[in-house]
């Protein structure tokens, strides 16, 4: 299981690296995207606003996980490029024993908060049972959830981004037909949508489980789970800022949810819609920070700072690129994009169509931008400075996302294009604060050096 990827040319690692961790971010997209889709084709408008909305509370608490994981990943990496088995062992114990523990707390405390997040979310009157019942059927599924992001970012940390790979497509294969049997079948609704995606992730926590064993992939003893301090500390200090970020990011998104929510049922079900889009599109950068941190911890573990720097230039170029290309493509068919997702012959259904290409053509622009500090806040993070992922995140969202979406909806009450252009404002900001970052805190040092 274990690859060094600290020799040989910088992009072939990259692509072999990056290819599949991209395949990956495409089924669990694909995964998350089924819902919404099945549930547009079998009921109305308000269960799929229930489903939107539901999945972006799951998806904010799945991004933090991610997050805080990116911790074990970077330790276990920099321990592959140092050929410290010790150290990948204890790391990959500690993890398990961290996020056992935290899965239990947040599956308790979320089940006693699930109306009260729901009526956080503003959520129209219409979607409120849905969205409970949404809710509620996930947050019992948070222990599996947690297993396997804990189960994909060991293995990434180790060099292999095949196995997740293989992981995520099961679980995409079985909540497919398991939508369709709760939904279309038994007309289940919200709570079907909850019920094939919970089920199809245990699935998948089995399958890697029952692989990892039959592999005997990772060599641990019962040592290994008892908690130490410096190693839970390393991983909470890269994993923390991250998490943070990406739960702030989500906030924000969640705000702008709220916002559209205010305006109405159309408003809401538009913006969840491209939401989902999004996601799907923004693969790419998503894969390239998670490529950049896994990459350039090992190089920097192996004591060769300058392939983690040449990780990075390669990152950015093949993420503005392809951030061009989808931006042009979807100024020629947003609407198109849109209607996959909800039928124009409904209640609604064209008023949805039409507000939600208004929204992706002024959204798709921070794919470009996104790109770059994605990368970069990759760069930060295998340096051991994700803090300064998280100044520049959270400088975005408070001085240009929140803000500007919320002016953008007072002041254009009859579109939601520029609302769309706030999210792009925002990673502009971000891209401006890396280079700054980089320039002043990370050109010209040895990282290994640093965090040694």
């Amino acid at each position: 299981m274990e690859r060094n990827l600290t020799t040989g040319s910088v992009g072939k690692n990259i692509l072999i690296f990056s290819l599949p961790y991209l395949l990956s971010y495409f089924l669990q997209t694909l995964y998350g995207m089924a819902d919404l889709f099945i549930i547009g084709q079998f009921d109305g408008v308000a269960s799929t606003t229930a489903v939107s909305i539901g999945s972006q509370v799951m998806h904010m608490l799945t991004v933090m996980l991610v997050g805080l994981a990116m911790g074990t990943t970077v330790s276990i990496a920099r321990a592959v490029g140092g050929r410290n088995h010790k150290q990948i062992s204890e790391n990959v114990g500690n993890t398990v024993t961290l996020f056992f523990g935290l899965s239990i707390v947040l599956t308790v405390v979320l089940l006693l908060l699930v109306r009260p997040i729901v009526g956080v979310m503003s959520t129209p009157a219409e979607a409120v049972d849905g969205t409970v019942a949404y809710l509620t059927i996930c947050f019992l599924g948070i222990p599996f959830i947690t297993a396997y992001n804990i189960i994909s970012s060991i293995f990434r940390g180790m060099g292999d981004s095949k196995s997740p790979m293989y992981f995520i497509a099961i679980a995409c294969a079985a909540n497919i037909a398991l939508d369709y049997l709760f939904i279309g079948a038994l007309d289940f609704g919200p709570a079907g949508a909850a019920l094939g995606t919970t089920l199809a992730q245990t699935i998948s926590v089995a399958v890697s489980l029952f692989m990892i064993l039959r592999r005997k992939s990772i060599s641990l003893s019962k040592g290994d789970f008892h908690p130490r301090r410096p190693v839970v500390g390393q991983i909470l200090q890269i994993g923390v800022p991250v998490a943070l970020q990406d739960g702030l990011i989500q906030i924000a998104f969640i705000v702008i949810t709220i916002i559209a929510n205010r305006r109405g049922l159309n408003d809401a079900a538009a913006v969840g819609i491209v939401e989902k889009i999004i996601g799907f599109v923004f693969l790419v950068p998503s894969s390239m920070l998670s490529t950049v941190s896994a990459l350039g911890a090992q190089n920097i573990g192996a004591g060769k700072p300058e392939r983690a720097v040449q990780t990075l230039r390669y990152a950015i170029c093949i993420t503005v690129g392809f951030g061009l290309c989808v931006c042009i493509g979807v100024q020629l068919c947003a609407e198109q994009l849109v209607a996959l997702f909800t039928d124009r012959q409904a209640a609604g259904g064209a008023e949805v169509i039409r507000f939600g290409g208004q929204y992706l053509r002024s959204y798709i622009l921070d794919c470009v931008f996104a790109g770059i500090h994605f990368s970069f806040s990759g760069y930060f993070c295998a340096c051991g400075k994700s803090v300064l992922s998280f100044l520049h995140n959270i400088s975005s969202v408070l001085l240009v996302r929140v803000p500007g979406s919320y002016l953008a909806s007072m002041l254009f009450p009859d579109t939601l294009f520029p609302m769309g252009l706030a999210s792009a404002g925002g990673s502009l900001l971000s891209v401006m604060l890396c280079i700054l970052f980089y320039l002043k805190f990370c050109r010209g040092k040895n990282p290994a050096a640093e965090s040694a």
